[in-house]
């Protein structure tokens, strides 16, 4: 049975006050969830959130790195300073990467590859446009993005991975995939991993739903048999809206 997981991704919000209060309301909180809880700040509260999260089930992930070990790429953080700072986890691809800071799959593939070889979980997304559903493309660019992941890593890595699909169209504006649409893609990219991997391996690995994602919504995206959990914005920024996901099977 595939544990469910609840990750906040914070973007470009809290300071680092900000980010350790709200860490410190959700430790013991998150007890007897039904789903794990991972958080994910922005840089420079990083070192500060994993203090607060000490001790308890709260993981803390970054919101991206660089794919080289060190050297000349001002601005950028390596896997190995994440660690460093006791980092456990890294989101990579994400929507709002590829479209206003250029990554590509080949891009976001050796990023999942170098997080794995420096003992991070990679949280690995994929998704399409709504121009890209409308033309009947979502299989299309989802199995691209996800094939670009799956040429980069072995069998055993692989397994390590937690993979996000996002439909772009559903992020930040709103709009929900519905349940048939979520399952669906989902259902997809669990088969894709198979005909590669083995149903033993693709039945093993969380894929997360990410795109509006609300304590209103979670449930009936929580029922679905290949969803298993969430890659959380707007609402991760609170404790009430997160806990409520995170205790998504609380009426």
């Amino acid at each position: 049975m595939r544990r469910k997981l609840i990750a906040g991704n914070w973007k470009m919000h809290k300071n680092v006050a900000e980010a350790v209060a709200l860490v410190e309301e959700l430790k013991s909180a998150v007890a007897g969830a039904p789903a794990d809880a991972l958080v994910a700040p922005p840089f420079t509260a990083l070192a500060a959130v994993v203090g607060a999260a000490r001790g308890s089930t709260v993981a803390v992930a970054a919101q991206n790195m660089h794919f080289e070990k060190e050297g000349a790429f001002t601005g950028e953080v390596s896997a190995a300073m994440l660690r460093d700072i006791g980092i456990t986890h890294v989101i990579l691809g994400h929507s709002e990467r590829r479209q206003y800071f250029g990554e590509t799959d080949e891009g976001v593939a050796k990023k999942t590859k170098v997080a794995l070889a420096s003992g991070l979980t990679p949280i690995s997304c994929v998704g399409e446009t709504f121009a890209e559903r409308e033309a009947g493309r979502t299989m299309e660019v989802v199995g691209r993005e996800l094939d670009a992941i799956l040429d980069a890593v072995t069998a055993d890595e692989a397994k390590r991975v937690v993979l996000a699909y996002e439909p772009v169209w559903a992020i930040g504006t709103g709009k929900v995939a519905t349940p048939e649409q979520a399952q669906e893609v989902h259902a997809f990219i669990r088969s894709r991993i198979a005909s590669r991997h083995g149903l033993p391996l693709a039945d093993a690995l969380r894929i997360l739903y990410g795109g509006s994602v609300k304590p209103d919504n979670v449930k009936g995206l929580m029922a679905l048999p290949d969803v298993d959990g969430a890659l959380v914005g707007g609402a991760s920024l609170k404790a009430d809206s997160f806990l409520r996901l995170v205790h998504y099977d609380r009426p």
